[in-house]
């Protein structure tokens, strides 16, 4: 009778004591206080773009040539050389110039793909905005600092190192702003 009841007042004789907080992958437990900031491979953050550009370029190019030729009348047994005299003038100019201004702004999240063995992150992502049949492909590239990160868990883009910032688009606008398959083998051939 006793045992019956020890059975029914104390049903489990041992307790045991689990984390309220899940464990990382690398049994790294995070702080109920720390920065819930990227640092291990599958994280992510997001990239703020502000990038710009500006190009400019003028040549200018002259180049001028002059010759004259004369040949006196033979004489002697040359006399049936006449007289005669020729010219020739030559002359080049080109000029040129070129002027590029980008401007780039936005946002991207992205994936940690890798952790350098100092810290560093190396990161990557893609986002695919579809507007009226038309497709903007941004891809970002790049590594990122752990101390960079900032507390929202965001970072400028010109603190990403090596960083590989594509634009790209698709559809029917995009292919409207292309040169034709014929312009562009004349203006090879030409």
């Amino acid at each position: 009778m006793l045992f019956l009841f020890g059975a029914v007042v104390f049903p489990h004789s041992l307790a045991s004591a689990q984390s309220l907080w899940a464990d990382s992958q690398n049994n790294y437990s995070m702080s109920l206080f720390a920065d819930r900031k990227a640092h291990n491979i599958g994280d992510i953050l997001t990239v703020i773009i502000s990038e710009s550009s500006s190009t400019s370029a003028t040549k200018s190019m002259s180049n001028g040539k002059t010759a004259n030729n004369s040949l006196n009348a033979g004489a002697g047994i040359f006399s049936f050389l006449a007289q005669a005299s020729a010219g020739q003038s030559d002359s080049f100019k080109a000029d040129g110039s070129a002027k590029d201004t980008n401007t780039v702004n936005g946002k991207i999240t992205v994936t940690v793909v890798d952790v350098q063995p100092n810290g560093n992150m190396v990161v990557e992502g893609t986002q695919s905005i579809w507007q009226n049949k038309d497709e903007h492909k941004i891809t970002l590239r790049g590594t990122v600092r752990q101390d960079d990160v900032a507390y929202d868990n965001t970072v400028p883009s010109y603190l990403v190192a090596d960083a590989t910032l594509k634009f790209d688009g698709k559809g029917p606008l995009n292919a409207k702003q292309r040169q034709g398959i014929l312009s562009q083998i004349f203006n090879v051939l030409f």
